[in-house]
């Protein structure tokens, strides 16, 4: 048997449904994404589940926590599946950003791996700690299904770094709606990609959003 790992993104939040950058900022979500989270775990109950690791920020917590209730697996919290900093941009759309920061958005934009949002992290960064959580769930658990609950920029760069996708390339090829699930099996020829960024589990009403 194989490993397994479900990249599952948070529930909706107030700054999901604005547009606006959200790192180290953590807000609830809304009452939709707790709807959202619900709506994974009743899908996703029945699955045998090695192991759940989790983003500290409480957006991904309170995601993950209907699961591990329903499934009795206890969260384990990971500071490396963070979102990604942004610095001074927090809480600011791209065109408030695109106004004060002009020349660091232009070079984040072009490559947001080697170029940080002001104050913030670079995407090699990200994709350092977070590999430092893929290594050691590798380790603990060799087969099963392992759940990762994150953030979009974070599963972003995770799933770019283990398919062999340029880090700088995150937010050029990979989409990631709330709540959306991602599934990479780790074989004996390294990962593979199942599914990228599906919503078919939730309700008609929540894809929508």
């Amino acid at each position: 048997m194989s490993l397994i790992i479900y990249f599952l993104r948070h529930g909706e939040t107030t700054a999901s449904q604005t547009g606006g950058y959200c790192g180290t900022l953590d807000p609830d979500l809304t009452p939709s994404g707790y709807q959202m989270a619900e709506d994974f775990a009743e899908a996703h109950k029945s699955l045998p589940w090695a192991a759940v690791f989790s983003s500290p920020l409480r957006r991904a917590v309170a995601t993950a926590e209907p699961l591990c209730k329903a499934a009795g697996v206890r969260i384990q919290l990971k500071k490396g599946l963070h979102e990604i900093a942004f610095g001074q941009w927090e809480g600011k759309k791209p065109e408030d950003i695109t106004r004060e920061f002009h020349d660091d958005y232009v070079r984040w934009l072009t490559d947001p791996g080697w170029n940080a949002p002001t104050g913030g992290e670079r995407g090699i960064e990200v994709a350092r700690r977070s590999s430092l959580v893929l290594e050691e769930i590798e380790k603990t658990c060799t087969t099963g299904n392992v759940l990762v609950v994150s953030h979009k920029a974070t599963i972003r760069i995770m799933l770019c770094s283990l398919l062999g996708i340029d880090v700088g390339r995150f937010r050029d090829r990979i989409s990631m709606p709330v709540a959306s699930i991602s599934i990479v099996e780790i074989g004996p020829h390294g990962p593979f990609l199942h599914r990228l960024g599906d919503r078919s589990y939730l309700r008609e009403s929540l894809r929508r959003l």
